[in-house]
């Protein structure tokens, strides 16, 4: 059922409270599980600046139901429970909390937002509750040391800038470059990337750089400031509503830059057709799983899958969004890693088999990338592959790519 902004898939409470007396003391070592359900958390920007994710989080809702329609997992329906956080830091610890601490969720899967889970990092940690597979690349996810209850699961937004920028040095060394990012640990993330490659010609290479709040109307100003500057080569490290207006503005000054544009604002249907498909022609992007517009998938067995779960679970939905895409794969990653966990569901063997994917196929990923982790790493997704944007789709060259980190 739905309730605002919460989505709830429901097993049978008489299960759940027999589930719990059955399994007695064993029970109380695996919160959130009963003999018929495991019971999962999740924050999405549903509403405010960063809205146009909240795709993610419906189509993980679709995913779970569809588990649940196949007999659910080890025998257990998953419960999900998916809470609105606006993209607020201070509304994402409300709400976690309240999952972990009133509904009493085994796990938080999937939280999106660097800002947002950074702020719960801590929390999550301390109570050794899984913090898995984030929706965000910041690099400080695969940070095991330090926190070992999280782990992202996209490639890293360092690796990531990290690749553009060896892009740029290889095929336009004399390039003046702009930039323009979000003003936190995901915008950040990006330009250190950068900075890695371009070490101490950075200064000199750069000859602009600009920053927007998530709390900005528009970034025009931002814009034109960079265009006026001289330069020929455009980074923009921006979120989707923000990504769209940059393409936009970009255009209608009559600025043809060399633009590189992070991947997780390459959805066709939340920034692309937004900002103006021919807007758009000559983006470079990196990409790490299979795009629906590409014609290349067309008989492709994994989109093909992915296309009969949107015709039965989501009909009606734009197939263009890529986010859809991206929540089909990191759910089927994170059913394979309670399809490992059999029936100790107990949060410690939860980590340890997410800390032990090897090489696995997601069937909505490039080919020849695959998820894997240990307990030492915590980067399930390493590649890349460069992809530019000819006014239909984004058209992918050259091989699978790693950052200097990878």
């Amino acid at each position: 059922m739905k309730t605002g902004r919460r989505t709830v898939i429901t097993g049978m409470a008489a299960g759940l409270l027999g589930g719990l007396r059955a399994r007695g003391a064993v029970a109380a070592e695996m919160p959130g599980v009963s003999a018929t359900e495991i019971k999962i958390g999740n924050t999405m920007p549903y509403s405010g600046p960063a809205s146009a994710y909240g795709t993610i989080g419906h189509a993980e809702t679709a995913y779970f139901g569809m588990i649940n329609d196949q007999g659910g997992i080890n025998g257990r329906k998953i419960v999900y429970l998916t809470e609105d956080d606006a993209y607020s830091p201070p509304k994402t610890v409300e709400q976690t909390r309240r999952l972990v601490e009133q509904e009493g969720v085994a796990f938080m899967f999937n939280g999106l937002g660097t800002p947002t889970q950074t702020a719960v990092q801590k929390y999550l940690n301390m109570k050794k509750i899984p913090q898995l597979f984030i929706s965000t690349g910041a690099d400080k996810w695969g940070n095991y040391q330090d926190f070992p209850w999280t782990m992202g699961w996209q490639p890293s937004y360092r690796i990531e800038g990290q690749i553009y920028a060896k892009y740029i040095l290889k095929n336009k060394p004399a390039a003046k470059i702009a930039v323009i990012y979000q003003n936190d640990d995901f915008g950040k993330d990006y330009v250190n990337g950068v900075k890695d490659i371009l070490g101490a010609d950075y200064a000199r290479m750069v000859v602009k750089e600009a920053t927007y709040e998530v709390s900005d109307p528009t970034t025009d100003s931002q814009v034109v400031g960079l265009q006026s500057s001289g330069a020929d080569t455009l980074l923009t490290f921006a979120t989707p509503k923000f990504a769209a207006q940059i393409i936009r503005k970009v255009y209608d000054i009559n600025w043809h830059p060399l633009h590189f544009l992070t991947n997780v604002s390459i959805s066709v249907g939340s920034v692309i057709k937004p900002a103006g498909v021919e807007k758009a022609v000559g983006i470079v992007t990196s990409a790490y799983i299979k795009d629906g517009t590409d014609p290349a998938w067309a008989n492709d067995p994994g989109l093909n899958a992915w296309r009969g779960f949107m015709d039965k679970y989501m009909p009606g939905a734009d197939r263009t969004e890529t986010n859809y895409i991206f929540a089909y794969g990191i759910s089927f990653t994170l059913a394979q890693v309670l399809r490992q966990c059999g029936n100790d569901l107990s949060r410690e063997n939860i980590m340890r088999q997410a800390t032990n994917i090897h090489d696995l196929e997601v069937p909505v990923l490039l080919p020849g990338i695959r998820v894997n982790t240990s307990p030492t790493n915590y980067h399930p997704l390493r590649q890349l592959q460069l992809a530019r944007w000819n006014g239909k789709t984004w058209e992918r060259f050259g091989g699978l790519i790693e950052g200097a980190g990878a």
